[in-house]
């Protein structure tokens, strides 16, 4: 089966709970049925990112694969890097339910599913019996909602990972974990970064994974955390909890995490503000809201050097993946840029300060 003929599938999956659905879609990823892209990537979108080489700068953001059980098909589809996760230490069932809020109107999602999974111990297996990947593999690390300490829970997650990850996130951004999103205070981040920095030696490249809801001054403040904390990176950004005006559907005003296309500008303007920031210092990763490649483009154009996606990927199915990568180069090429390092960061200054 072709990722097109997958992602027919699709109106069928849409009529389904979105939990239900979701399930169905990582089986049917398990047994193969989603096809796979065998058409070798266009060599103008090559890219580099934290010493790594990767065929295309497209990949998948954590939360799609927590249990890690689908990296390989992923990767087939053509993405040149899947980031599974978020894995905490201990299993865990998330919040009470309905937590998962398709607004088809606005081709958006909400969650408050809150880093439901089956732990650390269950992650590591599957990473261990994986063959040589054919991409980028990310993970994407947190913490478990009772009985967390972050200074021994993320340096332990670390350890655990780092045989297998070609870079690990540390995500203090879920706004479904309570307070969470506290530990993206400088001296909380700065405290996690020297106890993960001390934890493992050879660590693959620690990223940080932020919220699109910081200010100015908060975000300034993450970035320089990062960088004297040894951070690669940072994944701008994760769900937002603000709700853009305009929103039509009628799950709008339900808590959580908001996704899909209504993010795109809030999380390219933070994107565009931590690239003048961090000055070069800190290679970043743009997510939210991208389902083309001019927004994948912009993105890059923004300060990302790679780009990842997830809703966009749950509406469209497969066939997304190919046809944003030829719209990508398409765009680098009309644009002018040889390389998509070329454009990285060329637009920053377009969005407001």
């Amino acid at each position: 089966m072709t990722p097109a003929l997958a992602s027919q599938a699709l109106p069928l999956l849409s009529r389904l709970n979105p939990e239900r659905a979701h399930r169905l879609a990582l089986a049917a990823l398990r047994l193969g049925l989603a096809g796979r892209a065998d058409a070798a990537d266009d060599p103008l979108l090559a890219a580099e990112a934290f010493g790594l080489r990767l065929a295309n700068p497209i990949g998948l953001a954590a939360g799609f694969d927590k249990d890690a059980a689908a990296i390989l098909p992923l990767m087939r589809l053509g993405f040149g890097f899947v980031e599974a996760g978020g894995v905490t230490p201990r299993p865990q069932a998330g919040n009470s339910k309905p937590r998962l809020f398709r607004l088809v109107a606005d081709r958006a999602v909400i969650n408050r599913i809150g880093m439901n999974g089956q732990g650390i111990e269950a992650f590591v297996a599957r990473l261990a019996a994986l063959p040589p990947l054919p991409a980028v593999l990310g993970v994407n690390v947190a913490i478990n909602k009772e009985g967390a300490v972050p200074e021994r829970d993320y340096p332990a997650l670390v350890a655990a990972v780092a045989p297998y990850a070609d870079y690990v996130a540390i995500n203090v951004s879920s706004p479904n974990t309570p307070g969470l999103r506290d530990l993206q205070a400088a001296p909380r981040l700065a405290a996690i970064l020297a106890a993960v920095r001390a934890s493992a030696p050879n660590q693959p490249p620690i990223l940080v994974k932020i919220a699109p809801d910081l200010q100015h001054e908060e975000l300034a403040a993450v970035v320089e955390t990062a960088i004297a904390g040894g951070a690669a990176g940072l994944i701008v950004g994760n769900t937002t909890v603000t709700r853009p005006p305009g929103l039509r559907s009628r799950h709008a005003t339900e808590t959580g995490g908001l996704s899909g296309a209504p993010l795109y500008p809030l999380s390219t303007a933070v994107l565009a503000r931590a690239f003048r920031l961090a000055r070069g210092r800190l290679t970043l990763i743009g997510c939210g809201g991208v389902s083309s490649g001019a927004e994948a483009l912009g993105k890059i154009r923004a300060g990302a050097s790679l780009v990842q996606l997830y809703t966009s990927f749950a509406y469209t199915g497969p066939a997304l993946i190919p046809r944003i990568k030829n719209e990508l180069a398409a765009a680098l090429r009309a644009e002018g840029f040889a390389s998509v390092a070329a454009a990285v960061g060329t637009g920053a200054a377009e969005w407001s300060a």
